[in-house]
């Protein structure tokens, strides 16, 4: 067992090799619901770190795994710095873009946030 269902979010996983079979137990039901099996390349374990939360599923290895754990300080060292520059690059967008000239501050930063980006080819159709 890698992770327990209700456990503390101690670190985030990457699978190099191996499966693991994820299982969430609702109060509704008896028997635990198998969610997902998890195979090399994946990861999981980030929604416990990200949200400071307990862990939502439990995850069983299937088969022997190698597993690559990223502790919660590293993590989130890691991901903090990937949402800044992500959001610094963005709101710099917005303010170049005559569209969202004389926008709050505050609505920009959350317009940033929530902007995804998106390579497309040439005459490729968007909407």
């Amino acid at each position: 067992m890698v992770i327990t269902q209700g456990g503390d979010g101690d670190y985030f996983y990457v699978i190099e090799k191996g499966n693991l079979d994820c299982f969430k137990k609702y109060a509704a039901k008896p028997k635990e619901t198998w969610l997902k099996l998890y195979v090399p390349g994946e990861a999981f374990g980030e929604l416990a770190l990200l949200y400071n939360a307990p862990r939502a599923a439990s995850i069983k290895a299937k088969t022997d795994c190698v597993l690559y754990a990223l502790d919660r300080a590293c993590f989130n060292n890691i991901v903090k710095e990937a949402a800044c520059k992500k959001r610094e690059r963005y709101e710099k967008f917005l303010k170049t873009n005559q569209l969202f000239q004389g926008i709050d501050p505050y609505y920009a930063i959350k317009i940033a946030d929530a902007l995804n980006f998106k390579e497309v080819e040439k005459g490729e159709t968007i909407i």
